[in-house]
């Protein structure tokens, strides 16, 4: 959609940008001490009634596609904005370590990584900052050293697309043999568990495994610490694709028992665009390669990261943006987010012709949840359903593809949805469930 800002909407924007825009106008100096003087958000200090208050949206669209990337609060937003002034300004006299005060780059650096291993419960040396969670694991998946020609490596139907092309490269550049497997429909824990267990017996060449916690097509949520350690002893090693848990559901790092995991700080953390990380267990770092033949540091899980100029503005809001978690709760974002999710499917359990993609295990669901209608058959079905719910009743979901048994149409509330905006999809569904019947 176009945007075409009109006059009260820029006044707004100027009243909100005065601080930052006035701080511009000052001495490096002062920049520097305004861009780390964001108000102090305390633990569990935001009711979640609250939440939509604290996000500025696009009015009078109901949106369910949060699976993308979160939006930012708006004390995030202005994090960000002031970072982002702040390194425009001091440029490379505060990257280069020149500034007075001490602020440096590499200062930035260690606050991401620490604040973001106090959110997930592990050492900051273990956590590096990647620019999404597809580059994190990315990098864990092709950097992987101890895979050999002939040794294989095995992903689902559930999994990424774009850690799918990673697995499948490994398989043209590194000589590995590609396996695959259909995640069972409808899944339970134990034919999850089944489905891992007789594809790993199937495969004795078995190296490396690819396991999402939470998987973007459907919401499905994989008893990951049981996988990890079937894997484990075959000798199998486990990349976690932790996108869709970290910062959505209530969990430590610890719980997973993973050595690599990888995932998006933009997402459910709601740090700027651009920020991800990636986690390897200490002791493990020597079997993820340094990037690039990055000679420089090479026990420093940082050399992992290719070397580039990225946004350094997105990076310094990460802690703002933990801290914004934190002030919400991981419990509370949790139950909130089960709410909402549980509002619409229980709200819709009597219309036969919607199919739920995920079972009523609450182990097994969270936010993201995934329907197809009866009848909904091919990606242009499912594309047109997409289409009917935005432009009839102005409810913005997203089609995925490339399950085993079909397409399907994405629901994934916000942190600042409301019952209002699940409430707009049951109606819509009540109205359209029979269309391809």
């Amino acid at each position: 959609m176009p945007f075409s800002p009109n006059r009260r909407d820029l006044l707004k924007f100027a009243a909100a940008s005065g601080p930052v825009l006035l701080a511009a106008a000052q001495p490096a100096g002062a920049v520097v001490a305004q861009a780390e003087a964001i108000p102090a958000l305390q633990p569990n200090s935001i009711p979640v009634t609250d939440l939509p208050r604290h996000y500025d949206v696009e009015p009078g669209i109901h949106n369910l596609e949060n699976g993308y990337w979160g939006i930012m609060p708006r004390v995030v937003a202005d994090a960000y904005v002031r970072h982002s002034l702040n390194v425009n300004r001091t440029n490379s006299i505060w990257a280069r370590s020149a500034l007075p005060g001490g602020a440096c780059l590499a200062g930035g650096g260690r606050d991401a990584r620490a604040a973001i291993a106090r959110q997930v419960g592990c050492l900051p040396e273990e956590i590096a900052v990647a620019r999404s969670g597809a580059d994190a694991l990315q990098i864990l998946i092709t950097s992987y050293k101890p895979l050999k020609p002939g040794d294989a490596v095995i992903h689902c139907d559930l999994d990424y697309d774009v850690m799918i092309d990673a697995m499948n490269w490994l398989g043209d550049h590194r000589g590995a043999q590609v396996v695959t497997f259909a995640m069972p429909e409808p899944a339970t824990t134990a034919n999850i568990l089944a489905a891992y267990h007789d594809i790993l017996n199937r495969t004795p060449n078995a190296k490396l495994l690819l396991v999402t916690q939470v998987s973007n097509r459907t919401g499905l949520v994989t008893p990951v610490r049981e996988i990890v350690a079937m894997a484990r002893e075959r000798g199998v090693d486990t990349v976690v694709d932790a996108a869709h848990g970290i910062a959505c559901l209530d969990f430590q790092l610890e719980d997973l028992g993973a050595d690599f995991v990888g995932w998006s700080v933009h997402k459910w953390t709601s740090a700027p665009l651009g920020t991800g990380a990636l986690y390897i267990r200490k002791g493990r770092i020597a079997d993820i390669d340094v990037a690039f033949d990055n000679r420089e540091d090479p026990d420093d899980i940082t050399a992992r990261v290719p070397e580039g100029t990225v946004n350094f503005a997105a990076m310094l809001a990460i802690p703002t943006a933990v801290d914004f978690h934190f002030a919400v709760g991981a419990a509370a974002k949790e139950k909130h987010m089960r709410g909402l999710r549980d509002r619409w499917v229980n709200a819709i359990r009597d219309l036969r012709n919607v199919e739920i993609c995920v079972p009523d295990d609450p182990a097994r669901f969270c936010t993201i949840t995934s329907f197809r209608l009866k009848g909904m058959k091919t990606d242009e079905d499912a594309q047109r359903v997409q289409h009917v719910l935005f432009d009839k009743y102005k409810i913005h979901t997203v089609w995925r593809k490339g399950i085993a048994k079909g397409p399907v149409i994405r629901v994934t509330p916000g942190l600042y949805s409301t019952a209002a905006d699940v409430d707009a999809l049951v109606k819509a569904l009540r109205a359209e469930h029979a269309m391809f019947v």
